[in-house]
């Protein structure tokens, strides 16, 4: 073997163990980060490692851990796993995600977080202020246009209290399907899925345009304040039910 062919040789060997062992907290001081967003902590190789806080805005995440998949790299993919915290921090989720040229896809993903990291400080309208917890389940997402090709999941918003200026209303516990409907995402739930007497759907589609079909009827679970409230709703149909119809862009979204 020739001394250029070794040479070349060993650079090659170089280039992989460089690349192989790239530290994350490098990788990280060089990233172009938005200005709302730090990361700190930051500990192991661009393959496998972890950050101890990741800050976005006023939201704080805890003990991010991440795989990447050098050979999904060979097909033009990056296959991830991660995790995020554990019971004892306020915000955890684990899952997989993968990106390609064709768009996002994620499988298995859970998340559970407080209302208050969602809302991070926000002025809701009325003076509303909103406790509870939030989990999301989603068993396979496909992104596509304008929002998604494929979903399947849950979201379950756990022991939800909305205050305002008009009243409490203590809501509970509330679960809603995750769906696609011709590229739009659709947001689902029936009398069956809360105590609320509430069934029906809101679907986002192009445009943050926000769709929202549902209907209502009082029941012995309700708070009180919202029971009242329902005549202001319209004219109740003949199964007892009052109309909640919005067709319009949500606010901030």
């Amino acid at each position: 073997m020739s001394l250029f062919s070794k040479i070349v040789i060993g650079v090659i060997i170089y280039l992989v163990f460089l690349l192989v062992y790239l530290p994350a907290n490098w990788l990280v001081s060089i990233a172009p980060l938005s200005n709302n967003v730090a990361i700190s902590g930051a500990e192991g190789t661009l393959w496998q490692g972890q950050a101890s806080l990741v800050t976005i805005d006023q939201r704080q995440i805890e003990q991010v851990s991440w795989q990447l998949s050098p050979w999904g790299l060979l097909v033009g993919k990056a296959d991830i796993d991660f995790k995020i915290g554990n019971r004892a921090t306020p915000v955890s989720g684990k899952g997989s995600i993968s990106w390609s040229f064709s768009g996002l896809r994620a499988n298995n993903i859970r998340f559970d977080l407080p209302d208050s990291f969602l809302l991070a400080g926000a002025r809701l309208p009325f003076k509303t202020q909103i406790d509870g917890d939030v989990s999301l389940m989603v068993e396979i997402l496909e992104q596509g246009k304008p929002w998604c090709e494929q979903l399947s999941g849950k979201l379950f918003l756990n022991n939800t209290n909305v205050k305002n200026q008009y009243g409490v209303y203590p809501l509970g516990n509330i679960s809603l399907g995750l769906s696609c409907l011709d590229g739009q995402l659709k947001i689902a739930t029936d009398e069956t899925q809360n105590v609320l007497g509430l069934t029906g759907s809101a679907i986002l589609g192009e445009s943050n345009l926000v769709k929202v079909s549902a209907k209502i009827k009082p029941t012995d679970a309700q708070p009180k304040d919202l029971r009242e409230a329902l005549s202001f709703l319209g004219r109740q149909d003949s199964q007892g039910y009052y109309p909640i119809n919005y067709q319009g862009v949500v606010p901030g979204l």
